[in-house]
């Protein structure tokens, strides 16, 4: 006998009894703020007990809880709160989680909202004390983002986005893909450990699937038939709070491309045929049904989830491109999907009090408009093959948008049906170029490759140490101030790339040919001279500092075969 799901019965129970007006008999009961010293930047949270009939418990249409509030400052912010437990007509849980940017005291109001009509407020205050946390991170031109606090910041790491599956198809790799110690433990405190700062993390049937009913390839979640899955919200909870520990953040995706094509399609909640709003994929981005169930879900995240500094970056979609092309008989229109982008980005930050960056990707297709899309901080896409193309692809759309630009994947091969062991050298050779092309060209995350499980097997994680000195470097020379310089090279061309943070200048000088190559480079010098030191990349070790005297002429150099030399020249030309 087929069983009646418990949130259908709750439905039909509300349809059936009729027993309520919109608001009758809805109250908040108490509130308990669960954090006894609240800090700046520091989860402070209530818990809320109350009364009220509900369809939906997640769906705001029938019920909101918001947490209003007066900063220090006099800055008004409403918090989203969310449902935890309980059943309609009876005490019920719900919960608000807050990150103070101020230190000071907050006032404000707990107000309940049921079926469009407000119940009576319940007031609340609290104080924040000061912190050393440095807050939120927020764009702040092409090269960096910066933290509430002034800081600067790059980001520097790679794709983590998914842990071990318990069913893995890869042809090669299916032991290295199932091996239970690609877990978020392991794999943020190996990038933590290393040097890295920041990895970027899907939502999909597989990991943390806060939208999906039935999960695959994976013993790690449940089926659940709820509007939210909890195996998922539960490890969403634990990767938060591993990011905090490890000081690691992260952008967080909510949709790969997958989900509206084939197989995913078929399993997706939206779809019609599982009892969602939509008949069609392109639905997802037209119907006012499939909006207004997507704009549940970004408020919930925001009221669960959004008090993390440490998640970084919102992400709407993987790859939106690919979904749009993948379509049979026509695709999905440009405008389409741009709408839908505006209107969700626009919702997104009319809710999130902290402004966090708000992305989403493209493979290798333009999609007309996307880039110009107000409420997108953050222009992205994915390069496959193409890895010495990365800086003049990020200098290119930074001139064209106006806007901080990303390769949010990128790699020597995107194939999974090849055995990487064939070319793993050229595999590594590509991690590292992607690395140092990145931190010299104009994006706030440097690029992020893919494949982590391979690259971790090769020990490769471990050379994220090495960008990272040089880019500790750069900061402390400049404070989070880059400006780009010609420097001329005479030889065979090469990529060369000059960067002056401050008054010290880093070049750049790749080689990717399989031959050593020699020529002579141009630096700018000061009247007074400078001392020059490099960095052989492979080697990881500085030559000794030697002097540059003032006009001085071009330095010759030899840049041996896949080898990066890294330039530091202190008190150069302003």
């Amino acid at each position: 006998m087929q069983k009646s799901h418990p949130w259908r019965r709750i439905r039909l129970t509300l349809l059936s009894a009729a027993l309520w007006p919109a608001a009758a008999g809805a109250q908040i009961e108490s509130v308990t703020r669960l954090t006894a010293n609240p800090v700046r930047y520091g989860r402070t949270e209530f818990v809320v007990m109350l009364s009220a009939p509900w369809e939906n418990p997640y769906r705001s249409a029938d019920i909101t809880l918001d947490l209003e509030l007066m900063a220090p400052s006099g800055r008004r912010l409403s918090v989203p709160g969310y449902y935890d437990r309980g059943e309609p007509g009876k005490p019920s849980v719900w919960r608000a989680r807050y990150a103070a940017a101020e230190a000071g005291v907050y006032r404000g109001r707990f107000v309940l909202e049921v079926g469009g009509a407000r119940q009576p407020p319940v007031p609340v205050e609290f104080a924040a004390a000061p912190s050393g946390a440095r807050g939120f991170l927020h764009p702040a031109g092409p090269w960096i983002f910066r933290f509430d606090n002034g800081e600067p910041f790059r980001g520097i790491g790679e794709n983590l986005c998914w842990e071990s599956r318990s069913g893995d198809d890869s042809r090669y790799f299916k032991e290295l893909h199932e091996n239970p110690r690609f877990n978020y433990e392991y794999l943020l405190g190996q990038l933590s450990g290393s040097g890295g700062n920041f990895f970027r993390t899907w939502m999909c049937p597989w990991n943390l699937p806060l939208e999906w009913h039935h999960v695959i390839d994976t013993s790690r979640y449940a089926d659940d038939g709820r509007p939210f899955n909890a195996s998922a919200a539960r490890r969403m909870d634990q990767l938060v709070d591993l990011a905090a520990e490890t000081d690691t953040y992260f952008m967080l995706t909510l949709d790969t491309h997958g989900a509206l094509l084939g197989g995913l399609w078929e399993l997706n909640g939206y779809n019609a045929r599982n009892g969602g709003p939509a008949a069609k994929p392109s639905d997802f981005f037209t119907d006012p049904g499939a909006r207004a169930r997507y704009r549940d879900r970004l408020r919930y995240l925001v009221a669960r989830w959004g008090w993390s500094p440490h998640l970084a970056v919102w992400e709407f979609f993987n790859e939106v491109d690919n979904a749009m092309y993948g379509q049979k008989p026509e695709r999905i229109p440009d405008s389409v999907v741009v709408d839908w982008h505006a209107q969700m980005s626009a919702y997104l930050k009319s809710i999130d009090p902290y402004g966090r960056p708000v992305t989403t990707s493209i493979s290798h297709r333009e999609v007309a408009g996307l880039d110009r899309v107000p409420g997108l901080d953050l222009n992205q896409r994915h390069i496959y093959r193409n890895t010495l193309s990365i800086p003049s692809v990020i200098r290119r759309q930074v001139s064209l948008g106006g806007k901080p630009y990303a390769i949010g994947e990128f790699g020597y091969e995107w194939d999974w049906s090849k055995n990487f062991n064939d070319f793993a050298p050229d595999m590594d050779r590509d991690f590292k170029l992607g690395l140092w092309l990145g931190l010299f060209s104009p994006t706030p995350v440097l690029p992020m490759s893919w494949w982590w499980e391979f690259f971790d097997s090769r020990h490769l994680t471990a050379y994220f140490a090495r960008v990272r000195a040089v880019h500790e470097l750069m900061l402390a020379a400049g404070h989070g101030d880059y400006r780009e310089v010609e420097c001329p090279w005479a030889g065979p061309p090469l990529p060369v790339y000059g960067v002056r943070c401050g008054r010290t200048l880093f070049v750049l000088v790749a080689n990717p040919a399989s031959g050593a190559v020699s020529g002579a480079l141009r630096l700018q010098v000061g009247p007074d001279g400078a001392r020059m030191r490099m960095l052989d990349t492979e080697e990881n070790r500085f030559t000794g500092a030697r002097p540059l005297p003032a006009r001085s002429g071009p330095v010759e150099l030899s840049v041996g075969p896949d080898r990066c030399l890294v330039l530091i020249v202190e008190d150069a030309a302003p």
